[in-house]
């Protein structure tokens, strides 16, 4: 009788093991293509606050619980991103982090919205994310709104910038940041003086840099990833063009550095984060001794997404995202990132930009603003 007893203590010892609930979190970037090294960089932000959750034993609704990350791979692909969506809907994720592209994002946010889960994004920063008129749609950056307008006026007041060529990578993304870069610019009274469009893969760019050069601007803005702006400085410096090159956060990882294969000048690039991750220098020492390699630039923002989310599930006492999405929306809290709070559209209020530079390959701090 006493084996029986035994073994009727251990499976009830495993029914107690498994019935602790299990909360999911869902997280898609590109983690494969060009852009890898963005995507790998939230996922790794995402992983190290989950890690953090389940170290520190979150109790919901009085029950203590595990968090679980369901990663995903998007692979920077519009239709991707909503095959992704619905089979991270179809695996009851109780909220996801992601996507990392505008282009992403906004076709899997009405997935999402369909099927009433939460989403905050922690690098998309194109304004139609949030102007659809979905409940669900969050995110913890800036908007190009508040990003390109800053980079125009930066460009004009502070590098004297008179003539300027945009180009963008017809992503809803480069699209997006372009147009508010030039409202901006326009704004300080400088002219764009060449427009002109690549793609998201395209290497050779000769022939519109060309057409560029011979409208002699004192900069070239371009609305893409530093994947297509590293190729792009090599072919500027081979056709001669000493111009400097400003851009979102698309570009401003020191990744660019070793994409543009030597042709970068200490100085000659400038762009601008959604955020003001230098006061997230405790997560940056984290991350490193974590995965042995710097942050990129969004990593601290998904760490911030799931904390975020993880503490609205606790003031609602429930994971279940009908009843911790309207806590979410009106949720107060400090994340490594600053103060996360959204408007009535889910943008973060007062959203924070760095404007940087580079020197020697590495960021290097312009100014923070507002």
């Amino acid at each position: 009788m006493k084996k029986y007893a035994i073994a009727a203590a251990i499976l009830s010892v495993a029914g107690l093991a498994t019935a602790q609930e299990v909360v999911k979190i869902g997280h898609s970037a590109a983690v494969t293509g060009p852009v890898s090294y963005f995507g790998k960089d939230t996922e790794n932000g995402a992983r190290m606050a989950i890690e953090a959750l389940n170290a520190r034993g979150v109790v919901i609704g009085g029950k203590k619980v595990r968090f679980e990350l369901v990663a995903e791979d998007d692979g920077g692909d519009p239709k991707q991103a909503t095959s992704v969506a619905q089979k991270l809907v179809d695996g009851r994720v109780n909220g996801v982090v992601g996507h990392e592209t505008s282009g992403t994002t906004i076709p899997a946010s009405k997935i999402y919205h369909q099927a009433g889960i939460p989403q905050i994004s922690p690098s998309s920063t194109s304004p139609v994310y949030t102007k659809q008129g979905f409940n669900t749609a969050f995110r913890v950056v800036a908007n190009d709104v508040q990003l390109g307008q800053a980079l125009g006026h930066y460009a004009v007041q502070k590098m004297g910038a008179r003539r300027v060529a945009v180009i963008d990578d017809r992503t809803a993304y480069g699209q997006g940041l372009v147009t508010e870069f030039s409202k901006g610019l326009r704004d300080q009274g400088a002219a764009i003086v060449a427009r002109e469009f690549t793609h998201d893969k395209a290497s050779d760019f000769n022939a519109i840099l060309t057409k560029i050069r011979a409208a002699k601007p004192d900069l070239v803005f371009f609305g893409g990833m530093s994947a297509v702006a590293g190729p792009m400085l090599r072919q500027m410096k081979q056709l001669g063009m000493n111009v400097k090159m400003m851009g979102g956060d698309g570009i401003c990882s020191d990744e660019i550095h070793k994409l543009a294969g030597g042709a970068m000048a200490d100085g000659q690039v400038f762009c601008a984060e959604a955020g003001g991750v230098d006061a997230a220098g405790k997560f940056r020492a984290d991350y490193r001794k974590r995965f042995g390699i710097d942050v990129q630039i969004n990593a601290p923002y998904a760490y911030d997404a799931v904390m975020t989310m993880a503490e609205a599930m606790v003031k609602a006492g429930s994971s279940a995202p009908a009843k911790y999405l309207p806590v979410l929306a009106k949720i107060e809290t400090k994340g490594v990132t600053g103060p996360i709070a959204f408007d009535a559209r889910g943008d973060i209020r007062d959203g924070t930009i760095t404007l940087y530079t580079f020197k020697g390959g590495r960021r290097t701090v312009l100014a923070v603003t507002k």
